[in-house]
């Protein structure tokens, strides 16, 4: 019994440092999870009014511009997958990747050939190991990602939209990332970036009950757009980042704080088999000592 006592009490000194673990990285999420959380408040207004101010420009003209036009016959499309550089966040990479899977096969289906962007190591680990073509991936700044970094994205994207398909270039730009809707509830959504849904911003823009503002274009609405695509595209995505990266924190918290829950009843369960095995080695010593000294007892009977 000395020795399984031994045994618990080990482990009871393993998952007590690894609570103490899990409970800083709980801590550290939710800190940061708040200041996700103000950047993506403070980035969405500007995403928001800019997409109005694009939708004002193409209703307004009849210029034919890629950031507007649907394409004919649309063959090829582009796929950017926001994923995490980090793990220990529950499901939350596999949800995303799960929903651009699902993503590419509806692209696939209507005929469309898929090149696929994707930031985060847990993605390109993904990819890798599958042996999937990935076009160009990044890494190492999806925790705290900057517009630096959104631009460095929006990059190779834009010139791809910008190309002719003869060229390797592509008719339609699609982005997959996780939303932060809660601290609860975070959802992997599919929205197409390029080109820009005029039905949809209108429909948004009633939504809000705001009246459309007047624009006027110079030096001409081509070159407005021209202008506007780089910022149009770079904002959405910097939105992305900074709700994949509050997502991922919130996933991290909820996950840490599961495992540190789990860790609280290990430790009780463990702490009770080992009271258990202390009182039985307490029992047996006792019986030993009673035994021995009965068996003195009788030896000294017997000698008289």
């Amino acid at each position: 019994m000395g020795a399984q006592l031994r045994v618990y009490k080990r482990r009871i000194k393993s998952i007590s440092a690894t609570k103490k673990i899990t409970k800083a990285m709980e801590m550290i999420a939710a800190s940061r999870v708040v200041k996700a959380q103000r950047q993506v408040a403070a980035s969405t207004p500007y995403a928001s009014e800019l997409t109005r101010a694009v939708g004002a420009v193409a209703t307004g003209s009849t210029t034919q511009h890629p950031l507007t036009t649907e394409a004919e016959n649309p063959t090829r499309a582009a796929l950017l997958l926001i994923t995490s550089d980090r793990g220990l966040a529950g499901g939350y990479s596999a949800n995303v990747i799960k929903a651009a899977e699902q993503a590419t096969k509806a692209l696939t289906a209507q005929g469309k050939e898929v090149d696929t962007y994707i930031v985060g190591r847990k993605g390109v680990a993904y990819y890798g190991f599958r042996e999937f073509k990935v076009t160009e991936s990044w890494t190492g700044f999806t925790d705290n990602p900057t517009y630096a970094d959104a631009k460095k994205i929006a990059g190779p994207l834009i010139e791809a939209v910008q190309k002719d398909t003869a060229e390797g270039g592509v008719d339609e730009l699609h982005i997959v990332y996780t939303e932060f809707v809660s601290m609860l509830t975070q959802t992997p959504v599919e929205h197409r970036l390029l080109p820009l849904s005029m039905e949809k911003t209108a429909e948004e823009t009633a939504a809000k009950d705001v009246i459309a503002p007047l624009y006027e274009f110079e030096p001409s609405a081509e070159e407005v757009l021209d202008a506007l695509l780089p910022r149009y595209v770079e904002s959405r995505i910097y939105n992305a980042l900074l709700q994949a990266a509050a997502s991922k924190h919130a996933a991290t918290r909820r996950a840490m704080k599961s495992a540190t829950d789990n860790a609280e009843e290990l430790i009780k369960s463990l702490t009770r088999l080992a009271n258990a095995a202390r009182q039985a080695d307490i029992t047996q010593e006792i019986s030993e000592i009673v035994g021995g000294a009965s068996a003195l007892a009788d030896a000294s009977a017997g000698s008289d």
